[in-house]
């Protein structure tokens, strides 16, 4: 019997892949049988998962918020693998500042990265697998902040939130071509852009909010990445699949 979640002969591109939520999914693909190549800024970062994932995959330096940047290296990896097969939109940034204090930088980067960058790759990635012909799938990582009205980060909810506009719009275009498109919302998941916070006291508020009892892991999503990466999802396109343990269900603090 065909194992409907193996990603055997299947080429990945992972955004934000050198680190965090990027770094779990990438290896998990990996594991699967993909071929995946995981795209950073950050040189050392870079150096590092290239040694993790070993001969046969790749990581390359890539600013999803430059276009042309993104339209030149999805057609690298179409020229050296042959296709591209599944996009996971991850790069992202946070810069926490109340709407009051907020810039109009502050504002910018965190939705052109976000946002901006997530469409100049489905774009890009979308026309390499409508040229191939076998469909494909994206994977936009969103947040659960999508759902929530989240403080000091006005920015990012409303990038997330966007990104699932982006998410549905994808999926009644790109159906017809067999590509489906769906969101992945992480929760309260440690990573580098937030241990600092959840090491501390809010860290363990927001445990006692969980249903769970626990904190995500990064692990704790390359599960549902995996699923909707493979042909177990040929019919989930339009969908956000919540990874958050229960956080965003919960109406009280849950006393242990």
């Amino acid at each position: 019997m065909r194992n409907s979640f193996s990603l055997d002969g299947k080429v990945a591109l992972i955004t934000g892949g050198n680190g965090g939520i990027g770094r779990a999914i990438a290896l998990g693909y990996k594991e699967m049988g993909a071929t995946v190549i995981a795209s950073g800024r950050n040189s050392q970062k870079n150096a590092t998962m290239a040694q993790e994932l070993g001969d046969g995959h790749a990581v390359i330096s890539l600013d999803v918020r430059d276009e042309e940047a993104v339209n030149q290296a999805v057609t690298a990896i179409v020229e050296k693998y042959g296709s591209l097969d599944i996009l996971v939109n991850n790069a992202g940034i946070a810069r926490r500042i109340n709407i009051l204090d907020m810039d109009t930088d502050d504002w910018h980067a965190v939705i052109d990265t976000h946002l901006n960058g997530s469409f100049y790759c489905a774009k890009a990635a979308a026309k390499a697998m409508v040229n191939a012909g076998k469909g494909g799938k994206i994977i936009n990582i969103g947040s659960m902040y999508s759902l929530l009205g989240p403080p000091n980060v006005v920015n990012y909810a409303a990038a997330k939130t966007g990104l699932l506009g982006l998410t549905r719009g994808l999926a009644v275009e790109l159906a017809v071509h067999n590509i489906q498109v769906n969101a992945l919302l992480p929760g309260w998941h440690k990573t580098d852009l937030n241990r600092a916070l959840l090491d501390g006291p809010l860290g363990e508020e927001i445990r006692h909010k969980t249903p769970a009892r626990r904190l995500g892991t990064t692990d704790d999503l390359a599960g549902a990445a995996i699923f909707l990466a493979s042909a177990a999802a040929d019919f989930v396109t339009g969908s956000s699949v919540v990874v958050d343990g229960g956080y965003s269900i919960m109406d009280r603090r849950w006393e242990d």
